[in-house]
């Protein structure tokens, strides 16, 4: 076999390798990463766009999402985890009293 007829070949793994498998490794090193540092009392969002504390960890996580409220989840679908800082959420002043003006009726 000659150097033109292998060329096409190497190419098309090389093409393969930087488009599926490279990103996919990158993929799975952020999300162990993410598990890594995830323990009780961190605030994370789920897959499905949950957002919850975690409880307790290990083959599966448990997940405070509401108080009181626990769920079972497999640690692959947490997305992400939440800084202590994102999760500030201003509350709304006061409710615009009906007819009052720019309110909607």
């Amino acid at each position: 076999m000659d150097l033109v007829t292998i060329l096409p070949l190497v190419l098309i793994a090389v093409v393969f390798y930087f488009l599926m498998i490279r990103p996919a490794k990158v993929r799975q090193k952020k999300q162990a990463e993410t598990l890594a540092k995830m323990g009780p009392g961190t605030n994370i969002m789920t897959t499905a766009g949950i957002f919850g504390t975690v409880v307790a960890n290990g083959d599966e996580v448990l997940v405070e999402i509401s108080p009181g409220v626990i769920i079972r989840m497999l640690p692959a679908a947490i997305a992400k985890v939440i800084p202590v800082e994102d999760l500030e959420v201003a509350a709304p002043d006061e409710p615009e009293a009906p007819g009052a003006p720019g309110s909607a009726i």
